[in-house]
């Protein structure tokens, strides 16, 4: 294993205790809004302390680029560093906050850009995905590969989209790529999405709006078991868009096809 990838394992599972101790006593967390159906807790706060600081006591040459601190570069130089640790403590904190364990720790590293170590950990499940550039992508040791679905329709797809959280099919882009698929899911945790096409478990994923640590880990995860991860014109420029499809090669066509029927 490469020792970047087990230092963030570490960092991650740290977070992971902290969100584990944090569950068991909601009634006494202290939330605060950041804005329209967005969230911050200080268990967001208290995960992205502890897993910064076991990565920068590792690699203090290093910068960061975390869901609540923002982008910081190593050392206060202001210069941008040759790797960046890019950081979601706790992605699905609306889920956490009700009780709803449907959430995880998401921790990628670029090297000059690219992404090129990934670890998403569940830890209401236990579950830790992991992925190396060139070295395929894993769950708790086991390899993983994305399905082997062939046709959308009998496709199950994750969506983060406009309209995706209600019960009705949103009159807009989207509602072909929603409505011809078997099922679509909000999951309400973006990169549990991506771990899960990764995983299998999901045929497919589309989301809009996104940031760069909602895909950054996910996005290697899906690429090392096999997938296909696009913009909405199939192009690659989804971390700087915010959005993404990502499939099993056999669906992602069709999915995109949807898209832009």
């Amino acid at each position: 294993m490469h020792p970047m990838l087990n230092t963030a394992i570490k960092a991650a599972r740290r977070a992971g205790s902290i969100i584990n101790r944090a569950s068991l006593d909601l009634e006494r967390l202290q939330v605060a809004r950041k804005g329209p159906k967005d969230y911050v807790t200080e268990v967001d706060r208290a995960a992205e302390d502890a897993i910064i600081e076991a990565l920068r006591s590792a690699y203090p040459e290093h910068g960061f680029l975390a869901e609540e601190s923002g982008d910081t570069t190593a050392a206060g130089t202001g210069e941008r560093p040759e790797f960046q640790w890019i950081i979601d403590p706790l992605d699905g904190t609306t889920n956490f906050i009700h009780g709803f364990p449907m959430y995880a720790v998401s921790i990628a590293l670029a090297h000059r850009g690219q992404i090129t170590q990934a670890v998403v950990y569940d830890p209401a499940r236990n579950e830790l995905f992991t992925a190396s550039r060139g070295g395929g992508a894993f769950l708790n040791d086991r390899r993983v590969r994305v399905s082997g679905q062939t046709r959308y329709y009998d496709a199950l797809v994750g969506a983060h989209v406009p309209g995706s959280a209600g019960p009705a099919v949103p009159a807009s882009r989207y509602a072909k790529l929603l409505s011809e698929c078997a099922s679509a899911r909000r999951l309400g945790s973006t990169v549990l999405d991506l771990a899960y096409v990764a995983a299998g478990r999901l045929d497919g994923f589309c989301g809009a709006r996104l940031k760069p640590w909602d895909m950054a880990a996910g996005g290697l995860l899906v690429l090392e078991a096999g997938g296909l991860l696009a913009d909405f014109e199939g192009e690659q420029g989804w971390m700087q868009s915010g959005n993404v499809l990502a499939a099993s090669p056999k669906i992602f066509p069709q999915m995109l096809a949807h898209l832009q029927a």
